[in-house]
């Protein structure tokens, strides 16, 4: 079976690095990813805005070497986390955690 996801946008704005209790450290980045082809209505490209979630490595390397307008490659899966509530399990919305991250150019200046 296959779980992969793989994404090539430009950073919406710059990263931040969270760090837990325990010292796991996290950011969340979100890409902006141009379609490859115009809309019918506007004769324009539309835009899909995806966020990713980032730990530990490629989370603290992401921080250190991009910001706002750098573009990235990530290669993720999708998660998808359930719980109970009021007795009836609920699923969440699918999560894009990235598992690789390239930095494809630096931050647009």
């Amino acid at each position: 079976m296959l779980n992969q996801v793989v994404l090539v946008g430009r950073l919406t704005s710059d990263p931040e690095l969270r760090t837990f209790e325990d010292d796991k450290t996290v950011t969340t980045i979100r890409l902006a990813i141009q379609r490859p082809f115009k809309s019918g209505k506007t004769n324009e490209y539309e835009t899909d805005f995806i966020s990713c979630t980032l730990w530990q490595g490629i989370a603290e390397a992401t921080v250190d070497y991009c910001k706002k307008g750098s573009i990235v490659g990530v290669k993720a899966r999708l998660q998808q986390k359930d719980y109970i509530v009021d007795g009836k399990k609920v699923f969440s919305y699918p999560e894009v955690i990235a598992e690789k991250i390239s930095f494809i150019s630096k931050n647009k200046e």
